[in-house]
C-alpha cells in the first residue's frame, strides 16, 4: 500500500493502514508510539447508534489503551507502540496470540532493570506483581471483605483497610526479613474458595505452568524460571540449573530497525514451540520438612540473598 510510512522495528505501518484501522491519525507520533490520552479523547465509548466500523475501531483503540496503560506500559505509562495495532487487524487472529507470555516478558524485563541502584521507576504490569505478593504475603496485604472473583487480581480492586499495613520501604524489608518460612503462603490458590472461581480450563494441563522456556516479545527476551519456585506447585525444590546469561539479549531493542527479530530469536522461539521438552524434574513434597532437597539451603545461603537488610541496617 502506498503512502507515508511510520517505522516500526523491521515492519512498517502506513498512514493509510492506520487510517483504515483506527479512522484517525494523531499529530504526534514519536518513535512509533502514540499517546494514550489521544486514544481516550479521540475514541469515546461507542453507543448503540454507532456503525459496526466505528465499534470495531473503538475496540482497537480500547485494546491499545489497555496494552499501553495496563498490560505492558513503559515508564511513561501514557504511550503505546503502534506495532500492537498491526496485531488487531483481525480480532480472531489476535485472540490466538499468547498475550500472557508477552505480559510476563515485559514485566520480567522491567523487574530486571529495576534492580539497578540508579533506577527510580518501573514499567510493566505491576498490578500482576502486586497481586502475587498480596496472595503470598498475608502480613503485607490490606484487608478486603469482598468475595473472590476471576481474574483473581480483581480481589484487590475494592476499597480496603490499610490499618496496620507498613508503607515505608525500610519497614517492609524488615518485616520480610523477620518473617518465618511458615508465614509465607506457598500455595494460596489451592484454597477451595479461590479454586472455585478459577475456570476449569485452566486446570486441564498443569504441565504448562511448569515449563522453563524463554519468553519472546519483539525485542524482549526473558527466561521463565519455574524451576526456582517449584514449591508453589507442591514440588520439592532442588538446586536450580544455571540459566543462560542474557546480557547480550538485553542490549537488543526496537531501535535496531534492520533486525529481523523472528529470525534473530528463532532459537528461542523454537524452544517456546517445543515447550513441553523443557519441564524440570519434579518430585512431590511428602512431608513439609522435605520441601527442599538437603543441599538446597546451603547452596542458597551462598548463591542467593537470604536477607534484604544487613545486620547493621536491622
Amino acid at each position: 500500500m502506498a503512502g507515508s510510512l511510520i517505522r516500526l522495528d523491521k515492519k512498517h505501518i502506513s498512514v493509510e493502514q492506520m487510517t483504515m484501522l483506527l479512522g484517525a491519525i494523531p499529530d504526534n507520533i514519536n518513535g512509533g508510539q502514540i499517546e494514550i490520552g489521544w486514544l481516550r479523547d479521540t475514541f469515546p465509548k461507542s453507543d448503540n447508534d454507532s456503525t459496526e466500523l466505528k465499534r470495531i475501531r473503538y475496540v482497537r483503540a480500547y485494546i491499545l489503551e489497555m496494552i499501553g496503560g495496563y498490560l505492558m506500559p513503559d515508564l511513561s505509562r501514557n504511550r503505546v507502540h503502534l506495532r500492537w495495532l498491526l496485531k488487531l487487524v483481525d480480532f480472531r487472529a489476535a485472540g490466538e496470540l499468547s498475550w500472557g507470555p508477552a505480559v510476563l516478558a515485559t514485566l520480567y524485563r522491567e523487574m530486571c532493570g529495576a534492580t539497578r541502584p540508579i533506577k527510580a521507576k518501573i514499567g510493566g504490569c505491576l498490578s500482576l506483581l502486586q497481586s502475587w505478593a498480596q496472595f503470598h504475603f498475608p502480613f503485607l496485604r490490606h484487608r478486603v471483605n469482598h468475595p473472590y472473583t476471576f481474574p483473581l487480581i480483581t480481589r484487590w480492586n475494592h476499597s480496603a483497610s490499610y490499618v496496620g499495613i507498613p508503607t515505608s520501604l525500610e519497614y517492609i524489608r524488615l518485616l520480610l526479613d523477620q518473617r518465618s518460612e511458615a508465614q509465607f503462603q506457598w500455595t494460596p490458590y489451592e484454597d477451595p474458595e479461590i479454586r472455585a472461581e478459577i475456570p476449569d480450563e485452566f486446570f486441564q494441563n498443569p504441565n504448562i505452568w511448569h515449563v522453563k522456556v524463554l519468553l519472546v516479545n519483539y525485542a524482549i527476551v526473558e527466561m521463565h524460571q519455574l524451576d526456582r519456585v517449584l514449591r508453589q506447585f507442591r514440588f520439592q525444590q532442588p538446586i536450580p540449573v544455571e540459566s543462560k546469561v542474557l546480557d547480550d539479549e538485553h542490549k537488543v531493542d526496537l531501535r535496531l530497525l534492520n533486525t529481523d527479530l523472528p529470525r534473530h530469536w528463532s532459537e528461542y522461539m523454537k524452544m517456546w514451540e517445543n515447550q513441553y521438552d523443557y519441564i524440570p524434574t519434579r518430585e512431590p513434597i511428602v512431608v513439609p520438612e522435605l520441601a527442599c532437597v538437603s543441599e538446597y539451603m546451603p547452596w542458597f545461603r551462598i548463591h542467593g540473598k537470604p536477607y534484604l537488610l544487613s545486620e547493621e541496617e536491622k
